[in-house]
């Protein structure tokens, strides 16, 4: 029987609908141009609700395969009901972890995944091969797993038999877990205050790292190694240039900050720190952690340095003397960061692959 040519067209509209369906890319991969990292292979993973690692990953990953040669793979937060669609608020599924198993390093920005063990494994064996870690914002609270699963050690509030593991993965990798926010979320902006002496330091003048995201409450264990690199100044204000906080009282203070004499300045908390790690079984790592990384935060030179020089520390290389290239590639026009409903994130239908 002849098909209607009609009825042919509507077919086959359909037939490639669906075919570009199945064909969506549901991670994406940088292949690295020339420069030190040639050769090198960084994970990134993204995957939180409210800062917007969708957006920060890629730009990411294309400073770092771009100017500096490393091949990138970038990982998203999707349902699978929607493989290639990002939706950050889906928090048990991020696909091909399994890169991991020949990545040299890992930048993880995720906040409360829930992950099948199929895709913790890979995460389980690269932090017992002891590669390094890069954690940005949220992967301080990175995972929160439920008891049932093969890995509940790595939730934020684990306290179970594995004591090496309280507190989960943030604690033990990169040297906190979730505490609070210290400065008044969406009012109080940070200022990044150099520390100490490092090469990542290498390119960054003083007060130039910022970001619209809040400092962070931090704790440190009592046996920690954490060395800090940049201290968060809280800013009385959302601007670059807003002056610091004095002491208290304050309209809104931290739980731990309610008694007299209180400062948010006084100490000040680190925002950027370095240490090391080892989970049981597993061959000691080297660990960076920065509650800075918001993706409107990339907009800031110096804050995207911050990052990129931590890359380098991570993998041993050598920074250079004026700081490591971090100009934008292409396009980046960084969203205000903040929760949204599961309807915003199917109606933006968001292409993994329209962010390569």
């Amino acid at each position: 029987m002849k098909i209607p040519y009609y009825c042919f067209i509507v077919l086959m509209t359909i037939a490639q609908g669906c075919a570009k369906h199945h064909s969506s890319k549901q991670w994406l991969v940088f292949e690295g141009a020339s420069g030190p990292g040639k050769g090198k292979h960084i994970v990134l993973v993204s995957g939180d609700e409210e800062y917007r690692s969708e957006e920060a990953m890629p730009q990411l990953a294309k400073i770092l395969s771009m100017h500096h040669g490393f091949n990138c793979t970038v990982l998203f937060a999707q349902d699978p009901a929607r493989p290639g669609i990002v939706d950050s608020n889906h928090q048990t599924n991020i696909p091909n972890t399994v890169a991991l198993d020949d990545a040299d390093l890992m930048i993880i920005g995720t906040r409360f995944r829930a992950l099948p063990d199929e895709q913790m494994k890979p995460v389980d064996d690269f932090l017992k091969a002891g590669k390094p870690v890069l954690g940005l914002r949220t992967a301080t609270h990175a995972f929160n797993m439920d008891e049932e699963t093969s890995y509940p050690e790595y939730d934020f509030r684990y306290d179970g038999e594995k004591k090496a593991w309280k507190n989960g993965f943030g604690e033990l990798v990169l040297g906190t877990t979730w505490v609070s926010h210290h400065g008044w979320h969406k009012k109080e902006a940070t200022r990044g205050i150099l520390v100490g002496t490092s090469d990542m330091h290498h390119g960054i003048g003083e007060g130039e790292i910022f970001g619209e995201s809040d400092v962070y409450g931090v704790t440190w264990p009592a046996d920690n190694d954490c060395v800090p690199i940049v201290m968060g100044q809280v800013l009385a204000g959302m601007e670059k240039n807003s002056p610091p906080m004095g002491p208290g009282p304050y309209e809104k203070v931290p739980n731990y900050g309610k008694h007299e004499g209180f400062h948010k300045n006084d100490p000040m908390m680190p925002v950027t720190w370095t240490k090391s790690y080892q989970v049981p079984g597993g061959k000691k790592g080297k660990a960076l952690c920065s509650t800075m990384g918001a993706s409107m935060e990339l907009q800031y030179e110096a804050t995207r340095r911050m990052i990129v020089n931590g890359v380098y520390w991570g993998l041993d290389m050598t920074i250079p003397s004026g700081g490591t290239k971090v100009d934008i590639v292409g396009s980046f026009n960084p969203s205000m960061y903040g929760f949204e409903t599961d309807e915003y994130w199917d109606n933006l239908n968001l292409r993994i692959e329209d962010l390569q």
